[in-house]
């Protein structure tokens, strides 16, 4: 690059430098320059993206074209595509369990729009690329069946729990399991044994995420996770108002308590806009799960209004329709992003270490 020109080896100095979202590891370290061609004013290189990152493959292309042009001599001019670059899971726990990463969404209190934004961020990780699980650990109060429109029983193949799918994503429930009239009552071990069936003996497949519905409130079914699995972390939802914030304060510090990472808050319910008149009406209060974000010190990850439209079809067992409204569909679309953005980021200033298999 002395003399001004461009080379080879002055990109692939660039591509060396360059680190994959999921790993946070260079490109090249992890042979995911697919092809690279140079000629005298131009640069044109395919790189293999996991699933896991397909969030953000448009962003992370966007910035590596940024960087080659800003960086060689002459500002060529710079092409870069993404292709699929295969990454398999490692089993976890000692369990079996093949994941790369395990989110828990939890509530300090039930009502408060839990369950739908546990199913809408399974959902909208999935329609981006991503291979993901959904399992309803609210043993008492399972409403994941019903807020996807699913019935039917689970089947036993080969001593695997076979989940319901929807849409092709794996999800298992005790709604599967237990008729809709009937009430669950359960101590404490009959719940461990439970989760821990639901994650030992369940044909999940190779999944870059699984999402946990948990219960609401501070139970111990976060300490069994802890103790099963480790967690990439937690999403807490709550309302924007101060009954509401004192519970969510509660499940921060419960998830922390067993030494799981806060990924972020979840302002749900945040306001309501008038169809008939335009009118916002802060219905709750506004901007408070923003606050106590900053409180905490916890990622802030986005707010979804009262929509009528997003209730209906959670009634009709239909959310997956909220990624189809264009009202709807921004607010979960930027909670997904500044998830995975998050959790990438943190790899990218600690890549994880190889995981190795208990022998």
């Amino acid at each position: 690059m002395t003399d001004g020109s461009l080379t080879r080896p002055a990109v692939e100095a660039l591509l060396q430098e360059f680190l994959d979202p999921e790993t946070g590891r260079s490109l090249t370290q992890m042979e995911q320059v697919h092809s690279l061609t140079v000629g005298a004013n131009r640069v044109d290189v395919t790189i293999g993206l996991t699933s896991y990152s397909a969030p953000l493959w448009q962003e992370t292309c966007a910035a590596l074209q940024q960087l080659l042009q800003s960086k060689l001599p002459g500002s060529p001019e710079v092409k870069v595509q993404a292709a699929l670059h295969q990454s398999e899971a490692e089993p976890i726990g000692g369990i079996g369990l093949t994941v790369k990463s395990v989110i828990a969404v939890g509530s300090g209190k039930g009502g408060v729009g839990k369950s739908t934004i546990a199913a809408s961020l399974a959902y909208g990780l999935k329609n981006s690329g991503c291979k993901v699980g959904l399992m309803d650990a609210d043993v008492y109060g399972p409403s994941i069946p019903h807020l996807l429109g699913l019935e039917g029983r689970p089947t036993a193949e080969n001593n695997r729990l076979q989940p319901i799918l929807a849409d092709g994503m794996p999800v298992m429930s005790m709604g599967f399991l237990v008729p809709p009239e009937e009430a669950v009552v359960w101590r404490g071990p009959m719940l461990h044994g439970a989760v821990t069936q639901f994650l030992r003996d369940t044909d999940w497949g190779d999944l870059d995420f699984l999402i946990i519905d948990m219960p609401p409130g501070t139970g111990d079914i976060a300490l069994t996770l802890s103790q099963l699995l480790p967690l990439t972390g937690a999403v807490v939802v709550c309302t924007p108002q101060d009954v509401a914030l004192l519970d969510a304060v509660k499940a921060v510090a419960m998830f922390r308590k067993v030494n799981i990472p806060m990924l972020g808050i979840v302002e749900n319910m945040s306001y309501f806009l008038c169809p008939d008149n335009g009118q916002r009406y802060d219905i709750f209060g506004s901007g408070g799960a923003r606050r106590k974000a900053e409180t905490l010190e916890v990622p802030f990850l986005g707010e979804v209004p009262i929509q009528i439209d997003i209730r209906k079809r959670g009634d009709e067992g239909n959310t997956a329709g909220n990624f189809l409204d264009p009202a709807a569909a921004p607010y979960f679309e930027q909670i997904c992003y500044k998830l995975i953005k998050n959790i990438t980021s943190s790899r990218q200033a600690n890549p994880p270490m190889p995981s190795l298999s208990v022998l």
